[in-house]
């Protein structure tokens, strides 16, 4: 059974900083791309980065220079530094795993409040 489980969202203040992880379990993870999604309130989730099998990554340009995707494919797990954070970030994370052919798979989701 294919897992992936998000954690490390919570509420902090503007400029702030969180680090979310995505942890997977059921898949060969290093065969699978990673996408980094959120959704607000009234909103389509939205991509917020990826991170390629190879370790290439890209962001949307709303997070660029501020988040920071990585991975560690011996710990099946993917990483989401978010630095600088601001108010329009709060959303629900999502990590997505996916391949080139076959299903892909959603975690459930982390809530990362930016507030004071």
């Amino acid at each position: 059974q294919v897992q992936l489980v998000e954690s490390g969202g919570g509420l902090v203040q503007p400029g702030g900083s969180l680090r979310l992880s995505c942890a997977a379990s059921g898949i060969i993870f290093s065969f699978y791309d990673i996408g980094w999604y959120r959704q607000s309130p009234g909103k389509q989730r939205e991509l917020v980065g990826t991170i390629s099998s190879f370790g290439s990554t890209n962001y949307a340009d709303s997070v660029k220079g501020r988040f920071t995707i990585s991975r560690d494919d011996a710990g099946n797990t993917v990483y989401l530094q978010m630095n600088s954070l601001k108010s329009e970030d709060t959303a629900i994370y999502y990590c997505n795993a996916a391949r080139l052919r076959g299903p892909n798979y959603w975690g459930q989701g982390t809530q990362v409040t930016v507030s004071s």
